[in-house]
């Protein structure tokens, strides 16, 4: 592969569920609870917290923390657009731009995920590029697990480490 091609990845997954419920299960505290983390925490320009059904909208901070890792463990981002339908993007590792587009295809819901601005120096490009998309990887298919059949996928003990449900 080109340096340059491991700048960003593209994922897709196939959901059979109202657009509307699967936009949310990004875009409230309360959907991201129930496939992706274990607390969304949201606040709006102002620095008000978000109720965990309340839109997030752009410009709106987050924390986000994990099942199966510590509090001391926490993502902190940014929200960078949220349209209320079908675009959804946020800043995640190391301020890289996530981007959620769902669209319809051959009679189905696609959620496409794009990371981009991955780092390309040696030090960080592959733990970056693999261990990001792999991560998205089991997440995406929670979210497909969780919206069409009910069934979580993730680890929610902390005594149980290291496992990639986690």
């Amino acid at each position: 592969m080109e340096r340059d091609q491991w700048s960003q990845f593209k994922l897709r997954v196939n959901v059979n569920a109202p657009a509307d419920k699967v936009y949310n299960s990004w875009a409230t505290p309360g959907g991201l609870e129930k496939w992706f983390l274990r607390k969304a925490l949201f606040r709006d320009k102002a620095g008000k917290a978000k109720s965990e059904d309340t839109p997030i909208e752009q410009d709106d901070t987050y924390e986000w923390y994990w099942h199966g890792y510590p509090d001391s463990v926490v993502e902190k981002g940014t929200v960078l657009k949220a349209n209320g339908k079908d675009l959804f993007s946020f800043t995640f590792s190391m301020k890289c731009p996530v981007t959620i587009n769902m669209y319809e295809e051959a009679g189905e819901l696609i959620v496409q995920l794009v990371e981009s601005g991955l780092p390309l120096d040696d030090d960080t490009a592959m733990k970056h590029f693999v261990g990001d998309s792999r991560g998205w990887i089991f997440y995406l298919a929670n979210l497909k697990s969780v919206l069409e059949g009910g069934l979580d996928l993730r680890n929610k003990r902390m005594e149980i480490t290291n496992v990639i449900t986690a």
